[in-house]
């Protein structure tokens, strides 16, 4: 579950978030949806703790994002608009990276790399360098990179932007599949 109460970002004068209050509870996938520069973006970065807020509170699966930071980002995997993918890394190096970084170790850490990269389809990609990947593998490791973990919810960012018409139908059968 997700809830946001009366978030608001201001950054000096421009209000970014204005007072928005929703709660996404059970399975399913959910859009956000508005014009550029509407704050989504901002939102989703507060959500995921990437970026405090003016005002409010997140709780993801009813732990505060700001008062339990660790049990809340536990249950949260994010894909930002742009990946912070290290493109001399092969996706199975990255991914190992990303798992220790959350915690994961040992053959716990294995099982969940070898099941995203199952699940996101780039088992043929896991040896190439993600410098010589296309957008849409790139796309696809970034979303793997946000299973790790069996996060609760997850949040993509954006994760067709810049795709082609083909990529774009795979990345969303794959959300969709997810």
């Amino acid at each position: 579950m997700l809830q946001v109460e009366h978030l608001t970002k201001r950054y000096g004068a421009v209000t970014a978030v204005d007072d928005l209050s929703f709660e996404i509870a059970g399975a399913g996938v959910y859009g956000f949806l508005g014009p550029n520069g509407a704050g989504k973006s901002t939102t989703m970065n507060i959500m995921t703790g990437c970026l405090s807020a003016t005002r409010g509170t997140v709780k993801i699966s009813g732990y505060d994002i700001y008062e339990r930071p660790r049990e809340a980002k536990r249950r949260v995997g994010y894909l930002p608009e742009q990946p912070p993918l290290y493109l001399g890394e092969t996706p199975e190096e990255y991914l190992r990276f990303v798992g220790e970084a959350k915690g994961l170790r040992g053959a716990e850490l294995k099982r969940q790399i070898a099941a995203v990269i199952d699940e996101t389809g780039i088992g043929d990609m896991r040896c190439r360098r993600i410098s010589a990947l296309s957008k849409g593998y790139r796309q696809r490791v970034g979303i793997a990179q946000a299973l790790l973990g069996e996060p609760d919810t997850v949040i993509l960012d954006e994760p067709t932007v810049g795709l082609d018409p083909l990529q774009i139908l795979e990345i969303r059968a794959l959300i969709a599949h997810l």
